[in-house]
């Protein structure tokens, strides 16, 4: 009976504390934390609106004719091989160093 008195003044200090320490640090206390989400909701636009900004169906019509006009870059053989035989001269360099190290 004693030690289970002990133990409750030992978790109503800590709760105590921990609402010191969330004030201090500017978070809600544990308790109001559940509230505070209730009463806030989330952020942003609310799923399924049809609220849209202005302008914003324009500018989505748009991006898709151009992302249709504007094909794939390809890579000629020629600038392939220009490519790689660039990237082994630079790991022959490379090499070279560390040797010389």
């Amino acid at each position: 009976m004693y030690v289970q008195k002990i133990i409750e003044e030992l978790d109503a200090e800590i709760a105590h504390l921990q609402g010191i320490r969330d004030s201090l640090s500017g978070l809600p206390s544990s308790t109001n934390r559940a509230a505070a989400t209730l009463q806030k909701g989330r952020r942003g636009r609310p799923k399924g609106s049809k609220n849209q900004p202005k302008g914003s169906a324009q500018v989505a019509v748009s991006g898709a004719k151009a992302a249709k006009k504007q094909s794939k870059r390809k890579l000629s053989p020629e600038g392939r091989k220009a490519i790689a035989d660039a990237m082994k001269k630079r790991w022959a360099e490379r090499r070279k160093e560390d040797t010389a190290k």
